[in-house]
């Protein structure tokens, strides 16, 4: 009796965990790429996080949050902290907010000088 308490009570702890790490709210089947100057980098568990100002179609500025994989996944990826900085023109694609907040789970970076990133 005492196991299978432990074991339920292990899995109510980690559910929490695994809605986070969820893509429900996002349309992973419909990529939207979106180019814009980054505003700043979260660096941070348990997904880091790119704000960029992209213009829409009549040149207006609008904020997006891109987030994207943990900071040791970007590592083995070629990411450093540095890699992307505030005023740098970066390219993002991945599943848009189903919502259709200006947010999304980005899954590729595309540097200004054409290096790709997966994210």
């Amino acid at each position: 009796m005492l196991t299978r308490s432990i074991c339920i009570a292990l899995m109510l702890a980690t559910a929490p965990a695994f809605a986070h790490h969820s893509l429900a709210m996002y349309d992973m089947s419909n990529p939207v790429t979106v180019t814009g100057v980054v505003e700043r980098l979260e660096w941070s568990n348990p997904h880091a996080h790119l704000y960029l100002n992209v213009k829409d179609s009549k040149g207006n500025v609008e904020e997006w949050a891109i987030e994207i994989d943990r900071p040791d996944f970007l590592k083995q990826n070629g990411w450093t902290s540095t890699t992307v900085k505030p005023g740098n023109v970066i390219t993002c694609t991945g599943g848009r907010a189903k919502s259709g907040a200006r947010t999304m789970r980005c899954t590729m970076v595309v540097l200004a000088s054409g290096v790709k990133l997966r994210a």
